[in-house]
């Protein structure tokens, strides 16, 4: 794991890869949580058995918004910053969802530092590209380019 003093150390590592996580396996149990915090219910990610006939691979998949509400979870295993008094998920430049995830899969996270910038009462702006993976596959299920803000 990267650790820095300050965010705005991580200025060093602009333009780098900064490591990838290790695989973390999305159950089923949390895809049908996240569909009851959202609201989003429909059968390819919660209905296990219509899944089993009618789903590529028989399986249920994990919502896309899940797969990417994970990225700060990982990244968190990949850096820290040790000096901070806090964090904010500041948003997304793009996030592209180019497969899918499903029910028991393991993904991991690639992380690499695209721009690190100072702004105003002691932030410093950081913005990610975000790559997730699927075990077994080459191709990435998520590719998203994601913003922080750590404030000293």
């Amino acid at each position: 794991m990267l650790e820095v003093e300050r965010a705005a150390d991580l200025k060093a590592y602009e333009g780098k890869e900064i490591g990838v996580s290790d695989w973390y396996t999305v159950t089923q149990e949390q895809i049908d949580k996240f569909a009851d915090a959202t609201g989003d219910h429909q059968w390819i990610h919660v209905d296990v058995e219509r899944a089993k006939k009618e789903m590529p691979g028989g399986k249920t998949i994990a919502h896309g918004w899940l797969t990417l509400s994970l990225v700060p979870r990982l990244a968190a295993t990949l850096y820290r910053v040790k000096h901070r008094s806090r964090g904010i998920n500041y948003g997304a430049n793009r996030v592209r969802f180019t497969g899918m995830v499903p029910a028991g899969a393991n993904i991991r996270l690639r992380l690499k530092i695209k721009s690190v910038e100072p702004i105003e009462h002691g932030g410093t702006r950081i913005t990610n590209e975000s790559t997730m993976e699927l075990e077994g596959s080459e191709r990435p299920v998520l590719v998203a380019e994601t913003i922080g803000i750590t404030y000293d």
